[in-house]
């Protein structure tokens, strides 16, 4: 039995546009709760969220009981990070603010066994080899491992088309946000100078052959970057959401307004 197939990887490789939502709670409970939602993907945030290996860990395990493919962003870029997210089952990861071909060759290296990488062979202790329960984890893993590295910066930019050109990695991922704020345009990431920057990338990442990804809260604008060609897009986070839900239920309290929240049988 060879390692579980990456039905996102596959997603992405045949041009198959994936959905997806952030979620940064830090909770098994809501990433669980979430992952019901119909979603593709579902992005576990180990960058901004309050979590560590551990916690990532249990909600890749409850993401994995859905449909929707749990993505873990990690913090940074480091081996024995990424060496442990996958013993603990991951096989798409996140890597923020990547700025050179030398980080993103570093970062393929990690993420492969010998003699292709670095990664440390120890899967027989963790979730990703079923616990040794898959006997040839070890030959099949590199296949179904997906790469993706956000480039978030004016650095990130300049080395684009040498990042997209490397093999192993399969996605480059936009971060608006940081982008903006690196090119002058701090909490604007719809600006028009940044909107022209982040369509020259997306062309220069397609000419490349590789997956086109991108995060926004903002509908317009997740529809502007789809008619650009997104491939893979987070159209939300948990977070924002929940904010947002509590808040305009008790606003149509007080107001009289009329709920649109589905009634809860028992409640």
């Amino acid at each position: 039995m060879p390692a579980p197939k990456n039905n996102f990887k596959a997603a992405i490789r045949e041009d198959r546009f994936q959905l997806g939502l952030w979620v940064a709670l830090a909770s098994p409970y809501a990433a669980e709760i979430v992952s019901s939602s119909g979603y593709d993907w579902l992005l576990i945030d180990g960058e901004h969220g309050p979590n560590d290996i551990p916690l990532l860990s249990s909600q890749i395990q409850a993401v994995s009981r859905s449909a929707s493919h749990p993505i873990v962003r990690l913090p940074v870029g480091e081996t024995w990070m990424i060496k442990q997210i996958l013993d603990a089952g991951a096989q798409t990861l996140l890597i923020p603010m990547v700025e050179s071909v030398e980080q993103a060759r570093a970062l393929v290296r990690a993420v492969r066994y010998p003699p292709h990488g670095i990664r440390g062979v120890g899967a027989a202790l963790g979730r990703a080899s079923q616990f040794s329960r898959i006997d040839d984890y070890l030959e099949t893993a590199n296949s179904e491992i997906c790469l993706i590295v956000q480039i978030e910066s004016r650095a990130g930019l300049a080395a684009l088309d040498e990042i997209a050109a490397l093999d192993g990695i399969d996605g480059l991922f936009i971060g608006p946000s940081d982008l903006a704020a690196d090119m002058g345009y701090l909490g604007q990431p719809g600006h028009p100078v940044v909107t022209a920057a982040i369509k020259d990338a997306f062309e220069r990442i397609r000419k490349a052959g590789k997956a086109r990804g991108i995060m926004t809260l903002s509908l317009d604008q997740a529809r502007l970057y789809r008619d650009m060609g997104a491939d893979f897009m987070a159209i939300g986070t948990d977070v924002t959401l929940l904010v947002s839900a509590t808040a305009q239920l008790r606003e149509d309290f007080l107001t009289g307004g009329e709920s649109k929240a589905k009634p809860v049988v028992g409640y």
